[in-house]
């Protein structure tokens, strides 16, 4: 294999104006600099990332740090479509990506800096965590640049990638309203994720539009989980008969109050509509299709890790970017019965 010795051997030039050139320092002629170029091709020389990174005391690696990581998460994909996204961004730009989980217990026990000194990252991509993780306070003080994904915090390290939270429960809300509906309950995920709290917004905005009264009573706590929702609905869909709707703030949940429906012996979308978020790969598997809000995960973590890569350049002031939802009308959304 060819060092750069050999290179520089080749090139009759010293070993430090092979390395200098080779890491894109101005201070190189540019003929050299082609030269030998050329000749580390011909000799087919490739680069030690460990030597390079302590010579210009850079990593080209970035992080994907997701919180809570667990089994119940693969259904979805979401995690995975994001992280497709996030490794073909980076690639692109020349960096290496690693995985790497973490909880709010974890959190307590080490540090965000310590645990980026430790994986030799350069720059940070976080997803999943929750407004009160300890992490999200420490990411505005330290000067290892971060993107968050769906918390909406901004510094001068600090940036995120999410979309229109707000506006998306509203076009679920509408879309139902304009069937006719006007007992429309809200199964939401949990107080600690921001993106709930906004398509409770959207769900609350859209309601008022309408000149819809908000009940209370019909916004459930199902905490992303599938299990969950089945519970929160098949007892609220009991007590509650005169519900003709559904907005669920994940398709995960949305599936699980469709079990709850079929095991009340309701038929959707003829006695119950039921309209989720996100646009998982299973939503167009269940029976019947579910209509939903879709999020475009890959194009999340493509941008969060153009914008991460760019703050690592010092290329942009941007510090956000807000991508658009669309919704997917399937066979779960119909007009109620009269």
């Amino acid at each position: 294999m060819a060092t750069i010795k050999d290179i520089a051997k080749a090139a009759g030039v010293s070993v430090t104006t092979v390395s200098r050139a080779l890491n894109g320092y101005d201070d190189v002629n540019e003929k050299t600099r082609n030269r030998i170029k050329s000749i580390a091709d011909e000799l087919k020389y490739s680069p030690n990332a460990v030597a390079r990174s302590l010579v210009m005391s850079k990593t080209k690696t970035i992080g994907l740090l997701v919180s809570e990581l667990n089994r119940s998460g693969a259904k979805d994909m979401f995690t995975f479509e994001v992280m497709c996204g996030i490794n073909d961004s980076s690639s692109d730009e020349g960096y290496d990506l690693i995985l790497f989980s973490t909880n709010s217990v974890k959190q307590q026990s080490k540090s965000y800096s310590q645990l980026c000194r430790e994986r030799q990252v350069e720059g940070v991509i976080m997803q999943g965590v929750k407004t009160d993780d300890p992490y999200l306070e420490e990411v505005i003080e330290s000067n290892i640049p971060c993107v968050l994904i769906d918390v909406e915090l901004e510094g001068d390290n600090v940036g995120y990638v999410t979309t229109d939270n707000v506006f998306g429960a509203q076009m679920a809300i509408k879309h139902l309203i304009n069937l006719g509906h006007k007992h429309i309950a809200m199964i939401n995920g949990h107080d600690q994720a921001l993106v709930s709290q906004r398509r409770l917004s959207g769900y609350l905005k859209e309601l008022d539009e309408a000149s819809i009264p908000f009940r209370e009573e019909y916004v459930l706590n199902g905490e992303f989980l599938e299990p969950k929702a089945e519970t929160v609905a098949y007892e609220f869909l009991q007590k509650n008969p005169e519900v003709t709707a559904i907005f669920c703030a994940s398709d995960l949940m949305a599936l699980g109050a469709m079990r709850a429906a079929q095991r009340l012996g309701k038929r959707i979308p003829n006695d119950l509509s039921i309209v989720g978020f996100d646009d998982i790969t299973l939503a167009q598997y269940a029976n019947p299709q579910l209509t939903t809000i879709a999020q475009d995960k890959y194009q999340m973590g493509y941008e969060a890790a153009r914008l991460l890569t760019a703050m690592l350049h010092k290329k942009t002031l941007q510090r956000k970017m807000i991508l658009d939802n669309q919704l997917i009308v399937r066979g779960s959304t119909t007009a109620p019965r009269n």
